[in-house]
């Protein structure tokens, strides 16, 4: 999660953002803590400083995705607000290979998995900026640490706490004042961030519960138990499929895709909704649900069947009468292992698909944000329509919870029982994330 907000153009410094401004002369450099909490300003500030100096090699910022580098990264880099005169130095387009940074040309690298470490192969890194490390895989950046040869090579990178037993607490910022050298981190918390008035870290504390409170806003490096989303709550997380507000769009429709399991496929849309003053608050909505359960129907279904099925439900009504009925998702996307019955959605049916987004901990992460911050509502069925919205969603909600025998590994993972919809959900609500994100604020 990044730092970056519209509160935070206050070019004044605290002085925890002084202390790492200062200190950060080391071969490796994290800012870790809560989010807002002024650490990625300041880690963004001493990279600029740092681009001036680099030699002996190329200049590249990293993180999971190009769109995450450019949102978390060149956003606020590029906004005078934050960066004065210097955000005019700075030059990117969204999903470019290369930016331009004080004249520099800067390689933007994606790091969603752990076979992207081979873009890194040839390279000599002389400087490094690594946005929210923990979401990098662990191969990735050994391999960059490698690839770090010139006598002055620097890493600047931020994170959000994490697991306590995750590689990069355990392998590396524990051992930071003892066995190794060339580390420093500086931890940071709200009040480490004098841009931020009261009332809004008041708000922020609102948005977040459970584990992600911990991690998120005391900054605390705590293992995931218990309920996957503690927050849920069907009164307040739930609407009417009949009372379903007007849609600006319905952005997609995402397969989860069993052969004995469940296959679920759920549309995600972003309302047309104004507040009294005649300004838009959009929300998104899981609006309606596909679910072939072979168990339950005791009936496996062929491809050709399954997909017969799904083309079928896709073309009836998913809104209410008395909002929109044409409209239909933009985008058809599908479990990525699901290879068979894409083709079949091809060739006998003229839908193209694309690959859903699979990063499991970062989609319930961003889910657990939409959630928190009331952005992302489920229509439920009604004695009127009980045939629509989502309710393999809503009954698999509240039962998703965390793998003990993977916390105790360092790793956060939902136990794999009753998650199909879950699944769906997530890959529509992760894959379009850069679409929503024009319409919906969250600092996820």
């Amino acid at each position: 999660m990044s730092d970056i907000d519209d509160t935070e153009t206050s070019s004044v410094l605290g002085p925890q953002q002084m202390r790492s401004l200062r200190e950060s002369k080391v071969r490796v450099n994290i800012f870790e803590g809560a989010i807002r909490s002024g650490k990625t300003i300041v880690s963004l500030l001493r990279f600029l400083m740092a681009v001036l100096f680099a030699s002996g090699g190329v200049i590249v910022v990293i993180a999971r995705t190009r769109d995450s580098a450019y949102r978390n990264v060149f956003e606020p880099l590029m906004s005078p607000a934050l960066f004065g005169p210097l955000a005019r130095l700075v030059h990117y387009t969204a999903g470019a290979p290369t930016a331009r940074i004080l004249g520099r040309t800067v390689h933007v690298l994606g790091a969603s998995d752990a076979k992207s470490e081979k873009v890194l192969r040839g390279l000599t890194v002389a400087l490094a900026y690594v946005d929210e490390v923990t979401v990098i895989p662990e191969e990735f950046f050994t391999q960059l640490l490698g690839r770090m040869s010139p006598p002055k090579a620097k890493l600047f990178g931020t994170t959000n706490p994490d697991s306590p037993a995750h590689w990069l607490k355990a392998k590396f910022l524990d051992r930071i004042g003892t066995t190794l050298v060339g580390w420093r981190s500086w931890h940071f918390s709200l009040d480490d961030n004098p841009a931020l008035s009261e009332d809004y870290k008041n708000q922020i504390k609102t948005e977040f519960t459970g584990l992600w409170f911990r991690r998120f806003v005391k900054g605390e490096w705590v293992a995931a138990e218990g309920a996957v989303f503690d927050m849920w709550d069907p009164e307040k997380h739930t609407i009417p499929w009949d009372d379903l507000p007007e849609m600006r769009e319905l952005i997609g429709v995402a397969l989860d895709y069993g052969t004995t399991n469940a296959t679920a496929a759920l549309i995600l849309g972003v309302s047309a909704e104004i507040d009294g003053l005649g300004r838009p608050t959009p929300r998104l909505f899981l609006i309606d649900e596909f679910r072939h359960d072979s168990k339950l129907a005791q009936q496996k279904l062929t491809d050709a069947e399954l997909a017969r099925n799904f083309v079928a439900w896709l073309n009836e009504r998913h809104l209410p009468a008395s909002t929109q009925t044409k409209l239909t998702p933009r985008f058809t996307i599908v479990d990525p292992s699901a290879a068979s019955f894409k083709v079949e959605l091809r060739k006998t049916h003229g839908i193209a698909s694309t690959d859903a987004d699979n990063d499991v901990l970062y989609g319930i992460r961003l889910m657990a944000s939409l959630l928190a911050t009331g952005s992302l509502l489920v229509a439920r069925p009604t004695d009127a329509n009980p045939n629509r919205g989502c309710p393999g969603f809503i009954t698999e909600a509240p039962g998703y919870s965390w793998d003990p025998k993977a916390t105790l590994k360092g790793e956060d993972k939902p136990i794999k029982v009753a998650d199909h919809s879950l699944d769906g959900g997530r890959y529509v609500t992760t894959t379009t994330e850069n679409i929503w994100r024009r319409y919906i604020k969250l600092a996820a």
